[in-house]
């Protein structure tokens, strides 16, 4: 398959089929905190990366082999909403599935009438808002310089307002950078105003594009948790049991760590093998270059290779 991946394991949507409209890197912010790396195409320009029938087709393949899913989720390598034709493939999956549709969104285009259009037929929409004040959306989203904060939290707001479904709000704390009293007081009244139906914090949690993004402490996360009211949520390590699929490992393993780098035991759960068989495959994918070996937190990740 080329434009959808896994499923896998989401901290929130639970087995989670990816599906990638737009090519790698191509996005309208460049945070710091991104695990995917540094943006390669800094735009708002939307366009026809992919078509929609393609997709569906994809899709639909997939769907074929029974394999059970809990929802279908438009996020991938950069930002869905870039894609023109994504309101269409949505309705596309609609009207050959009942799995629920979500879209992972980092907000910035959602001022726009056709973005708020083409999400309204999603079942979950997931936007991100990091930070309410300028400077702290310059420092940690590092957007377009068309984009403006003010604008972005009353895009959300106003889609919010119309849309029928479920709107979760994530917010990515970094250390030292919009973990401040000032910084979380502007988030709080951007919340106010977006009114969602829950607050996902979230934090650093694999090797960001930047090296001093740093992620904050269980306790300090609960103590925002505790700010924010009782929409608010930490996202937590997914855990479930695995399920078993028939693939060619060493294939499965460099397409799964392609999108976005992972543990032995995160490449276990998507894949449903044991760690030790995982441990053994990556070992010989580092030495060939199919993967790399990223260190990060006393942590080792396995992630796309540069070859």
């Amino acid at each position: 398959m080329k434009h959808i991946y896994g499923p896998v394991p989401s901290r929130r949507l639970g087995y989670s089929l990816g599906v990638d409209v737009v090519p790698y890197k191509v996005c309208s912010l460049n945070c710091i905190y991104c695990q995917l790396g540094r943006t390669t195409l800094l735009t708002i320009e939307r366009g026809e990366y992919v078509s929609p029938s393609d997709i569906i087709k994809e899709i639909q393949s997939f769907l074929k082999k029974n394999k059970k899913i809990d929802h279908i989720t438009f996020s991938g390598s950069g930002e869905p909403a870039l894609n023109l034709g994504i309101g269409e493939m949505i309705k596309g999956v609609k009207e050959i599935t009942s799995i629920p549709v979500a879209v992972l969104t980092n907000g910035t285009l959602l001022f726009k009438k056709d973005v708020q259009l083409a999400f309204s037929n999603a079942d979950i929409v997931i936007p991100s808002l990091d930070s309410a004040t300028s400077k702290g959306f310059l420092k940690i989203n590092r957007p377009h310089s068309s984009l403006k904060i003010n604008k972005i939290i009353e895009g959300i707001a106003k889609f919010r307002s119309a849309y029928k479904g479920k709107l979760w709000l994530e917010i990515m704390l970094v250390k030292n950078f919009n973990d401040t009293p000032q910084e979380l007081e502007a988030l709080k009244e951007a919340v106010r105003c977006i009114n969602p139906d829950k607050i996902h914090l979230n934090t650093v949690v694999r090797p960001p594009a930047e090296d001093f993004a740093e992620p904050l402490s269980i306790e300090e996360l609960e103590k925002i948790k505790k700010f924010f009211g009782e929409k608010a949520e930490i996202i937590v390590s997914f855990k479930k049991r695995r399920r078993e699929y028939n693939v060619e490992l060493k294939y499965a393993i460099v397409e799964t760590v392609k999108r976005r780098p992972m543990t032995v035991e995160n490449i276990a759960s998507v894949l449903g093998v044991s760690p030790n068989q995982i441990i053994k495959c990556v070992e010989k994918l580092v030495a060939v270059n199919k993967i790399k070996e990223i260190r990060y937190k006393d942590k080792i990740f396995y992630g796309k290779s540069k070859i």
